[in-house]
Order: C-alpha cells, then sequence, then structure tokens
C-alpha cells in the first residue's frame, strides 16, 4: 500500500510540473504575449527551473528547449521513479538509453492528454459559457490543431465537427504512444 500511495503521489506531482513546462513551451510556440494573466502564472511556476537552464542553452526561433529539458527531466524521473517503486531495485545501465525514449514517448503523451482536456474544455465552455475569460486562451492554445481539420471538414452549418474528429486521433495516438512506451520498458 506505501509503494501504491508513493506512486500515486509521484505521478501527480512530476506529471502536473512536466505538464507546466509543457504549457511553457506551447506559449512560447504559439508566441503567446507574456503579459496574459495565464502566462504570467506559468512563468512565476516554472521560472526557478527554465531560467538556469536558459543560460546554458538558447531557445530556436520557435521552441523553448529549456522548457522542453525541464518537462524531459520530469518524464525521466517519473519512469525511473515508477521502476524503482514497482520493482523495488535499481535501473540495470542498459535500461537508461530505453528509458530516456520511453520519456519522450511520455512527453507526447503528456501533450496529447493535455490537448484533449484543452479541445475538451473549450467544447464545453461553447455551449455553456462561449464568453468565459478563459475561451480566448483556450482558442489561442488549439488553434493551430483545430484549424487544419476544419479547413478539411465540410461545413455542415452550426455544427463543427472538428473538435470530434481532433478528439478522436488524440486518443488513438494516446493508445500508439502508451503501447511503445510498454514495449520500451514494460512500465
Amino acid at each position: 500500500m506505501f509503494n501504491d500511495i508513493l506512486s500515486f503521489l509521484l505521478q501527480i506531482v512530476l506529471s502536473l510540473l512536466g505538464t507546466v513546462f509543457l504549457f511553457r513551451a506551447w506559449l512560447y510556440f504559439i508566441r503567446m504575449p507574456p503579459f496574459n494573466p495565464y502566462s504570467q502564472g506559468i512563468f512565476k511556476v516554472t521560472d526557478w527551473a527554465v531560467l538556469p537552464i536558459h543560460k546554458l542553452i538558447k531557445n530556436t526561433r520557435h521552441l523553448d528547449t529549456a522548457s522542453l529539458l525541464c518537462a524531459w527531466i520530469c518524464a525521466f524521473l517519473y519512469l525511473i521513479g515508477g521502476w524503482l517503486l514497482i520493482t523495488g531495485m535499481g535501473v540495470p545501465l542498459e535500461l537508461l538509453p530505453k528509458i530516456a525514449l520511453a520519456a519522450v514517448l511520455t512527453l507526447v503523451k503528456w501533450v496529447l492528454n493535455i490537448t484533449l482536456w484543452m479541445v475538451l474544455i473549450q467544447v464545453i465552455l461553447s455551449w455553456v459559457n462561449p464568453t468565459a475569460p478563459i475561451m480566448p486562451l483556450l482558442l489561442g492554445l488549439t488553434r493551430p490543431l483545430m484549424e487544419p481539420v476544419r479547413k478539411r471538414m465540410p461545413n455542415t452549418g452550426a455544427i463543427d465537427f472538428s473538435p470530434l474528429i481532433v478528439l478522436i486521433a488524440i486518443q488513438v495516438l494516446n493508445m500508439i504512444t502508451q503501447r511503445m512506451i510498454f514495449a520500451l520498458i514494460a512500465i
């Protein structure tokens, strides 16, 4: 039971922290203004880890490499901690490259989960309260994913089926990613 509690806490803390780092990287990618209150909150939560790494690794034009590296470290620690809690023994050195690759796939899984929730919340709010203060942020965050699907969908009038297509695609990709992680390290 103690290992289950530790595993749960490890999963919650590291996946939430990794998710915040991924949000920061996504905000950089879509060029969200830093004066947005949501952006400021994410920067305040992540500056302690990202700013020192920014001194060593510079961002590219579209990628916040320091935030992505911090998110990858969270995923790597998450997998190492999961291994230690499940097996009760240290990680063999020959397994470290597979865990490093599985950490990249874990990031993909986290991105897919974030995207799923953003699209789902956006859809629900568009029905319930389309003028909610968070709607412009959600629209800005999901626009790069939704617009290509909307352009290829036939015009059905008042109903937009593109969120449904995006949600189905995310779930399929999530299943594939989870299977790949399991094939690599069986956690």
